[in-house]
């Protein structure tokens, strides 16, 4: 007989009971997704290295990100169409194989061109692998869509922390060892998936390429993929631009970004549950993304310990923005999980191609403070939308509230 809340026990605790206690094929697909993850910052503590290494300006070594994630971006228009014809298990399978092949080839190259180049492809794959992997951890997680959120939101944030931390480590010999580390990591996930993963179910219908955008008619869906494209630009900012302000060692910039991935971690999956129970998802959101915004200003301006201290810190406002982020573009339309995931996901990681191209830009035609005064206004043009809109997301937003259930004596959250 599993553990039931009592009066005056903490009800979260409950929770990641629920969370912890899932299929092998769940924690197969969390694990590899955490190491897809990882490939997001794994450039950061090594782009002053690549710079160098490769002769290269900040703004050319910053299209590692803006290849990547654009290809990602239209990628998200596909990954449904295959994953309903081939099913998730390939898909997820396809999708490691490309990354392990052209992470591994980024790892050799031998100019920036090509490296951008690699960086598509592997964005390509890591848009197959993530996208149906969320779609696959919240059909085969116990204990509801909320629980597997969590425990998508876990494998991104930990992914986001050791990330830094294994370019650190590997980059501080070679810039280009991060690449075959994480080619050899994909590869176990391969391995991993291919041993613990049936084949899921396919949809009833099969989704077209256009599923996705016309799931963005959707005014509630539109208006949360609207309000995240403001967001990540002032996200990755942050991840592609302030290496070059810090511009520390690998070692140094590595651990500054460790931390900052801790914080993501755990705001995403302990505190932001926490407080959207107590003030709602809206509320949440738009509060943080005012004091994300004011993070922004004072890491442009401060010193450099500032900085330091202000990167490290927006890491638990991007960890509380992403999980009501996700949730919201999740369940606040009807269209399926995995379409609305990727009409969400199109809209938003084309910001996430911009800044990283922008940023480096707008510092040379101004100066080093305004780009991430930039970043802070797109902030906050992402809560005027969550206001502005507030009324096509509200009633989402209560039914985002934890439900409880009492199942097999175990706390668990109800769809």
């Amino acid at each position: 007989m599993g553990s039931q809340a009592t009066p005056g026990e903490d009800p979260f605790n409950q929770e990641t009971v629920s969370i912890l206690r899932q299929p092998k094929a769940v924690w197969a697909t969390a694990g590899a997704s955490v190491v897809a993850f990882m490939g997001i910052g794994l450039v950061d503590p090594i782009l002053p290295s690549i710079a160098k290494g490769l002769e290269a300006t900040p703004s050319q070594v910053s299209l590692l990100f803006t290849s990547y994630f654009l290809i990602t971006a239209v990628a998200m228009l596909v990954t449904g169409f295959v994953s309903s014809r081939i099913g998730g298990r390939k898909t997820l399978l396809s999708g490691l194989a490309l990354v392990v092949v052209f992470a591994a080839l980024s790892g050799t190259s031998s100019s920036v061109a090509e490296l951008v180049g690699f960086r598509a492809g592997w964005g390509l794959g890591n848009a197959l692998f993530v996208s149906t992997a969320l779609a696959v951890i919240v059909g085969a997680a116990a204990g509801g869509s909320s629980a597997a959120i969590l425990l998508y939101e876990s494998a991104l944030g930990l992914g986001m922390a050791c990330g830094p931390l294994l370019g650190a480590l590997l980059g501080d010999a070679s810039w280009r060892y991060p690449f075959f580390g994480t080619a050899a990591l994909m590869a176990i996930g391969f391995v991993c998936i291919t041993a613990f993963l049936k084949e899921q179910p396919r949809p009833a219908r099969k989704t077209s390429l256009l599923d996705p955008v016309k799931a963005l008619g959707h005014g509630g869906l539109a208006s949360v993929a609207a309000s995240a494209f403001f967001y990540n630009y002032a996200f990755f900012t942050i991840l592609a631009f302030t290496p070059f302000v810090l511009n520390m060692t690998p070692y140094k910039s590595g651990a500054v970004f460790f931390a900052w991935g801790l914080l993501l971690a755990v705001f995403s999956v302990l505190v932001a549950p926490r407080l959207q129970k107590r003030f709602g998802s809206l509320k949440v959101l738009g509060a943080s993304l005012v004091l994300f915004a004011a993070d922004l200003v004072v890491l442009g301006y401060g010193s450099h310990t500032t900085a330091i201290v202000c990167t490290i810190v927006s890491g638990a406002l991007i960890g509380m923005n992403n999980t009501v982020y996700t949730e919201l573009a999740l369940g606040v339309s009807d269209a399926p999980r995995p379409v609305a995931s990727a009409g969400y996901n199109f809209v938003r990681w084309f910001a996430a191609a911009a800044a990283p191209y922008l940023a480096p830009k707008i510092e040379e035609w101004s100066n080093i403070h305004i780009p991430f005064v930039v970043a802070a206004a797109a902030s906050v043009l992402g809560a005027i939308v969550v206001w502005v809109r507030r009324s096509a997301l509200s009633h989402e937003a209560e039914e985002l509230e934890p439900k409880h259930a009492i199942e097999d004596g175990v706390t668990v959250f109800a769809d």
